[in-house]
């Protein structure tokens, strides 16, 4: 698991980035107004905002599941907006790895076999997915649920099956989407303590949205959204607990409610 990033190459770039819905003849509004930042690789960055901030069209655009109404978003030094058809599902497929809110496990499969999804789409053999599997399972402490199905497995285990099938095939950058949103609090503190690890020892890229304070204080690196602008970011100190991060955050989301 070593991040798929070269050397000094910025593992998220976005310039100029602006994102409206709407037609010309319509009523048009402008979710994403200028966005400009860098991500480097090994970094576990959180994106927060209120509710219409335009976090989780941010997220659209650099996960490749929507496209820019301009600028640059480059994954790994590919400029994603550029790719289409073959060349964008064998993008996602490579160097893209996304934790869902819900999961997104497929109930018909096993937990081995969800995790072997990514594999599975790429010409990868039976023997070297399997071990594959048996090594991100071991990471994230689920080697003993891989023959259950989804069905079997309570909501901080699916959310650890959902995980490791997004790390499976070393991804550039691992994206999640409130991934402790439908997680009761044990279970929550639980996946952010392993990402945190395996961003720690493994140098994976994380980039997260959060509306959860408690979630963003995992972070190294908080980019806050407000009205389709990042308005301002928080750096973790690395002496600073998270404890004294996190009424940081708590801070800053009390001026953005003034």
């Amino acid at each position: 698991m070593d991040g798929g990033n070269t050397l000094n190459t910025p593992v998220v770039k976005v310039v100029n980035l602006k994102k409206v819905y709407g037609k010309k003849n319509e009523k048009m509004y402008m979710a994403l107004k200028k966005i400009d930042f860098e991500m480097q690789q090994g970094e576990f960055v959180g994106i927060m905002g209120a509710s219409g901030s335009g976090k989780t069209t941010l997220l659209n655009m650099l996960s490749t599941f929507d496209s820019p109404t301009s600028g640059s978003v480059k994954i790994a030094g590919d400029e994603v907006s550029s790719l289409k058809g073959d060349q964008l599902a064998d993008f996602r497929a490579q160097k893209i790895g996304f934790i869902f809110q819900d999961f997104n496990l497929i109930e018909s499969l096993t937990a081995a076999e969800n995790i072997a999804l990514p594999l599975s789409l790429q010409s990868v053999t039976a023997n070297e997915i399997d071990k594959k599997v048996a090594e991100v399972a071991q990471i994230l402490g689920i080697s003993e649920l891989l023959k259950n199905y989804p069905y079997e497995l309570s909501g901080g285990q699916k959310q650890r099956v959902a995980c490791a099938r997004a790390l499976v095939h070393d991804p550039a950058i691992l994206f999640g989407d409130e991934p402790t949103g439908a997680l009761d609090s044990k279970s929550a503190r639980e996946l952010l303590s392993l990402l945190t690890e395996i961003n720690e020892k493994h140098r994976t890229s994380i980039l997260m949205v959060t509306h959860d304070p408690f979630s963003a204080s995992f972070c190294n690196r908080i980019l806050f959204i407000k009205d389709g602008y990042i308005s301002r970011q928080l750096l973790k100190d690395k002496k600073q607990t998270r404890g004294v991060f996190y009424q940081e955050i708590l801070d800053i989301l009390g001026t953005f409610e003034q």
